[in-house]
């Protein structure tokens, strides 16, 4: 018997974010993880709001909340040239940063995300009685 599962993935771009507050900001990620969405956010957050994201998800553990899988995924790279890396500190100072993106999913549906330079490979399980896992 073939068991389907749907997977909801969540794009929020860089500007949808990037008027909030650092507080509504973790709650708009939290609401869409908690909905089961795996959300693909345009930059990434800032260290802070990391670790509080991360804070306020441990608060709201619960047997139907798991808590959440993060990764973020930098597209900048390391060989860049100077003047390069000058200018784009200058554009994330002015207009935030937009380099990368970030995913953020429900740990019952995501189990690992592992990257390399080449992909990103969310390992993922189902949430059925027959529980079986899938790449």
């Amino acid at each position: 018997m073939v068991t389907r599962t749907m997977l909801t993935l969540q794009f929020i771009p860089y500007f949808e974010i990037e008027r909030l507050d650092s507080q509504k900001r973790i709650s708009k990620l939290l609401k869409a993880v908690k909905a089961n969405k795996i959300v693909l956010m345009e930059g990434r957050l800032k260290s802070e709001e990391e670790a509080e994201l991360i804070r306020k998800t441990m608060e709201e553990i619960s047997n139907t909340f798991k808590g959440i899988e993060l990764s973020v995924v930098n597209t900048s790279g390391a060989d860049e040239g100077f003047f390069k890396t000058i200018k784009s500190k200058m554009v994330n100072v002015l207009l935030g940063d937009r380099h990368g993106f970030t995913i953020i999913g429900p740990a019952k549906i995501i189990k690992e995300i592992k990257q390399d330079p080449d992909k990103i490979q969310l390992l993922t399980e189902e949430s059925s009685s027959g529980s079986r896992r899938r790449r």
